[in-house]
């Protein structure tokens, strides 16, 4: 009988990760004078991109809905 071994990787350290831990060194090491929201930014700059873009479809579909009420208004005063 042959037996399969299969072997899977997962994760890791994506790019963020390991941008955010070379910040760090640099900032502990004193080769970067850059405040620490700024050292901390790739562990969460994309969760606060994501933020943004998601408030950016919340409003535009606040703003679409509100247009759309208004028109919707409006023919209901036509046809009176």
């Amino acid at each position: 009988m042959n037996k399969r071994e299969t072997s899977t990787t997962t994760g890791g350290v994506g790019v963020t990760g390991l941008l955010g831990v070379a910040f760090i060194v640099l900032k502990l090491a004193g080769v970067i004078n850059w405040s620490w929201v700024w050292v901390l930014c790739p562990f969460w700059g994309g969760l606060a991109l994501c933020i943004v873009f998601f408030l950016a479809i919340l409003v535009y579909a606040v703003i679409r809905d509100h247009k759309n009420r208004k028109r919707m208004e409006r023919r209901r005063k036509e046809k009176e």
